[in-house]
């Protein structure tokens, strides 16, 4: 089964890392991942968003021909996930929904933990409008933008953890998703500084798109 990454943003680092990481989760799946070169350097908000749409509709004919089974959007706010699913030869899945599925399968109540203010209603929206929104105690901003969580930087990872912290104190929750592409490859960094079981977007995705593919095939 081939699985194919699509990052929105123009960051190919971060699509480096969002492939390394997808890969060690799922080492058994065809891997490949695609950086969409038409897109803002980062998605930071709806306006970021709406202008990564057309760079990603445009690279699905090339999906096609890749033999690209599953797609994963591989931005935190699920951008263009509407659009895509629409136009797309095969089942496409965002990474914030992959993680909210697999909190709730998992049987987590949870918080978010993303990156700026601005992103808080897109990622409260997407929740209500998945039906998760009972099960997410909040969203929290760590006030990092995307770039300076790619960069990951130690400052980073101790503000991650901060806000990690604060969600295990006050927010009554067993988990926390990780709340942006570029936080994928440092869970496993983040994990022994927190007691709340971190969700990443990213695994959850490759875990989750073999199901989706065969239950489109009938075969689930």
């Amino acid at each position: 089964m081939r699985l194919l990454y699509i990052n929105p943003n123009s960051t190919a680092s971060m699509t480096d890392g969002v492939v390394e990481v997808a890969r060690i989760a799922a080492p058994d799946l065809d891997i490949i991942g695609w950086t969409n070169l038409d897109g803002p350097p980062a998605i930071q908000g709806p306006e970021d968003g709406a202008a990564a749409v057309a760079g990603l509709l445009a690279l699905l004919p090339r999906a096609a021909e890749a033999g690209a089974d599953c797609i994963v959007l591989a931005c935190f706010d699920d951008t263009g996930l509407a659009e895509v699913c629409a136009a797309a030869h095969c089942p496409v899945i965002g990474i914030g929904q992959a993680a909210f599925h697999m909190a709730a399968l998992l049987g987590h109540r949870f918080s978010v933990v993303t990156t700026l203010p601005v992103s808080v209603p897109v990622i409260e929206e997407n929740l209500a409008g998945y039906g998760f929104a009972a099960g997410c105690a909040r969203v929290r901003a760590s006030g990092l933008a995307v770039l300076e969580v790619e960069a990951a930087a130690p400052a980073t990872l101790a503000r991650l953890a901060a806000e990690l912290a604060a969600a295990e104190a006050e927010d009554g929750v067993s988990a926390a998703v990780l709340g942006c592409a570029g936080m994928a490859p440092l869970a496993r960094r983040l994990a022994p500084l927190s007691g709340l079981a971190l969700i990443d977007g990213v695994a959850a995705a490759a875990h989750l798109a073999p199901a989706l593919v065969a239950a489109r095939a009938g075969t689930a």
